[in-house]
């Protein structure tokens, strides 16, 4: 293992792990509602990245890509659809942790993998192999066991896994370096959360700027908290394999529901354990399946070059 590779793996490792424990982060807001607590995510968000920007000297490589956007329309397109998409994941995201279903969020986040697999077979025709196809109906049967049992459909699992999924596939279609996308997100659907917190500031029924200095405090940081980890991530996914990276998200989830069950006692019965491990043994299959495939075409590239 290179040097680089165990830089990446840190890196992913960080971006992950806070991505796991920010349930804790954001229980420390939970007298505010979902929606105002979004709305100082993205305004936050999109300062903090542009100060990111700033301190890297990356302003005028924003600037030359806003200039292409002027020039191609779709690009514009697929950045409010972006935007739109991954504001739907914080929102539910926010939601569901200040409702106590940390599991349910770490299910949703268990199945995003899948989701990404399926939006790629259906949309990008990529082709799956039978371990694989076999780890999409054993995930299936997990959900099913949840739905049937419970007599209501995951609807918050399958928000998270959706919205981040559809997400995904979209920033395929968008060939921008990480900072600058998440600086350009945030711009599109900044303004609307920015009017949002005036007219709640101005009608008084906002928490910003209300008296209390640590809600303050923790709704300006949020922004600092959304855009850390995903900087990390970038570090990591130029640095190691994609299967790799793959992996290690399984962190993130895992790290949810060790909080929502040992932390914040949220119920985990007998039900559950059988849904998850449907699930997990899916992720262990499609994990295994894709290590494989990797070592394979590495096997052949070293192949040719001898």
């Amino acid at each position: 293992m290179t040097q680089d590779e165990r830089k990446g793996i840190v890196y992913a490792g960080v971006a992950y792990s806070l991505w796991g424990i920010l349930a804790l982060f954001w229980k420390q807001l939970n007298h505010i509602s979902a929606g105002e607590i979004l709305a100082n995510r993205i305004f936050w968000s999109f300062w903090f990245m542009l100060l990111v920007l700033i301190i890297g000297r990356q302003l005028p490589s924003l600037f030359a890509n806003l200039k292409q956007i002027r020039r191609h329309p779709k690009t514009f397109i697929a950045l409010g659809v972006a935007s739109i998409l991954i504001s739907i994941n914080w929102f539910l995201f926010i939601w569901a942790v200040n409702m106590n279903m940390l599991v349910e969020t770490s299910l949703g986040y268990y199945i995003n993998p899948l989701v990404s697999v399926l939006l790629g077979v259906i949309v990008l025709k990529e082709k799956l192999s039978a371990i694989q196809v076999a780890s999409f109906f054993l995930a299936l049967g997990g959900v099913l066991i949840m739905t049937i049992t419970y007599g209501q459909f995951p609807w918050v699992s399958f928000g998270l896994a959706l919205s981040f999924g559809v997400y995904g596939l979209v920033k395929k279609l968008i060939k921008v370096d990480s900072s600058i996308g998440l600086v350009l997100e945030t711009l599109v659907i900044m303004p609307v959360a920015f009017i949002y917190l005036m007219i709640q500031m101005f009608d008084g029924t906002g928490s910003l700027f209300s008296g209390s200095l640590v809600t303050d405090g923790l709704l300006m940081v949020s922004g600092v908290v959304t855009a850390v980890p995903l900087l990390y991530f970038a570090k990591g996914v130029q640095k190691i394999p994609l299967y790799l990276m793959g992996f290690m998200q399984y962190i993130a989830p895992t790290l949810m529901l060790f909080l929502g069950v040992f932390l914040y006692g949220e119920p985990f019965g007998t039900v559950r354990i059988i849904a998850f491990s449907f699930i997990w043994t899916a992720l262990a299959l499609f994990t295994l399946s894709t290590v494989n495939w990797s070592s394979r075409k590495k096997n052949k590239q070293l192949g040719k070059m001898g």
